[in-house]
């Protein structure tokens, strides 16, 4: 399964040496989330980075970024639900419910499908399907390589996605608790953390 991380929505000293290193490790996409950011922080944080990773980088907004330096694609959200004018690339998108599955895939080249279990990042938010609900979906075609599960995904959670058909999974909180974005400059925990997930992902 791919793994994809999603990035903290505050910018932090070390983030570009956490994302280089992460996609040295192997690390399928980025998807650079930033709510309510100004575009010129999204800028320096993509100029720190490698060109060479720029492939592996989607933005969930200023859309603009992805020509400019030459990212993989955009995401769309109930925020940005809708691409530019005459935009060609690749776009993806957040779904919440297997409704919206049944009715919002088409025309993506992947989307994500949340929470699939109890967020980490946010714990208010809850599971919104039963084995029985998502195994169905399986079944019924709704589920496969093109849909990747985000919420609560953890070691012990993602060999769960594989029997389901999940094509990847959106890592978050249980890799960026294991770095103090306002103060740490270690961030070993992270690498040997995602060393983990990469072998449980399969």
């Amino acid at each position: 399964m791919k793994l994809i991380l999603l990035s903290t929505s505050d910018f932090f000293v070390e983030e570009d040496k956490i994302i280089k290193a992460l996609f040295e490790e192997g690390l399928d996409l980025l998807h650079l989330r930033k709510p309510d950011s100004e575009p010129i922080y999204c800028e320096r944080l993509l100029t720190l980075l490698p060109d060479e990773w720029h492939n592996q980088i989607v933005v969930h907004q200023h859309f603009y970024l992805k020509e400019e330096f030459q990212l993989r694609g955009i995401h769309l959200t109930a925020k940005n639900p809708e691409p530019p004018k005459n935009y060609r690339g690749q776009v993806s998108r957040s779904l919440h419910s297997i409704e919206e599955l049944r009715t919002q895939r088409e025309g993506m080249d992947y989307v994500f499908l949340s929470p699939v279990f109890d967020s980490i990042t946010y714990p208010e938010r809850h599971a919104a399907y039963t084995h029985q609900q998502l195994y169905d979906a399986t079944r019924a075609g709704l589920i496969d390589r093109k849909v990747m599960a985000a919420g609560g995904i953890n070691a012990e959670t993602l060999p769960q996605l594989a029997d389901y058909g999940f094509g990847g999974a959106v890592v978050l909180g249980d890799l960026w608790t294991r770095f103090n974005i306002h103060s740490g400059l270690d961030f070993k925990d992270i690498i040997t953390h995602f060393r983990k997930l990469r072998k449980a992902a399969g």
